[in-house]
């Protein structure tokens, strides 16, 4: 695949680092749901293509409150006992926001609703990483292939004979893949005149931080 895209010639896209987000979450009923496993990779712009710069992947353990399902350990392969034993969200949510030293970022998510309710709620563990803006893959993808039927991540991932990750529901192998569905979806998108600039990304598929009520600050920091 030829990376050559406009957008690696705008100025603003060429400066941001893209932070490739996914987390693993409990979802328990009646109460936002509960990070287990968060992984990142950090994108920047070198010459015509995008080029990793670090990337960090930690479990996440849970409140003690919150069982790990039978359902969950079918989903994503992580058990309670594997989660006993990490550090907790103050731990691990502080521990990346203190990586994002070099901004300006944007996060890139597969699904990006998900991740932005998820990183609102740990926002007092994490203020840089809550006050960034988000690119939704999902929406790119569908301005960009509105032909498919579906634009989950196994489905593109298919679509743009991506090789299959090999622990699919976990944070990195998600991560990897939905950094490389990024990739498609920049050169692609620009050589078809889609997006040009990071104004038209955002335009498509931005998303805004997500701002909770000041009452949820104290239940956030609970998690």
């Amino acid at each position: 695949m030829s990376d050559a895209s406009p957008l690696y010639g705008d100025a603003a896209f060429a400066r941001h680092t893209y932070l490739v987000i996914d987390f693993e979450a409990l979802t328990p009923a009646g109460r936002p749901a509960v990070p287990v496993e968060v992984a990142v990779l950090a994108l920047t712009v070198a010459g015509d293509r995008l080029s990793q710069q670090w990337s960090f992947e930690s479990l996440v353990a849970p409140p003690a409150e919150v069982p790990v399902t039978a359902f969950d350990v079918r989903m994503t392969g992580l058990t309670a006992a594997m989660l006993a034993t990490a550090a907790g969200p103050e731990r691990v949510m502080v521990e990346l926001d203190r990586r994002l030293t070099a901004p300006p970022y944007r996060l890139v998510a597969h699904h990006a609703p998900t991740e932005v309710g998820l990183i609102a709620h740990q926002r007092s563990h994490c203020p840089v990483l809550a006050a960034v803006p988000l690119l939704d893959t999902v929406r790119l993808a569908r301005a960009l292939y509105p032909e498919l039927p579906s634009h989950r991540l196994d489905d593109l991932v298919r679509y743009l004979r991506i090789e299959p990750p090999a622990r699919r529901h976990r944070a990195m192998p998600d991560v990897q893949a939905t950094a490389r569905i990024f990739e498609h979806l920049v050169a692609e998108g620009g050589r078809a005149g889609r997006w040009r600039t990071l104004f038209d990304l955002d335009r498509v598929g931005g998303l805004a931080p997500k701002r909770l009520p000041s009452s949820a600050g104290v239940q956030a920091g609970l998690f």
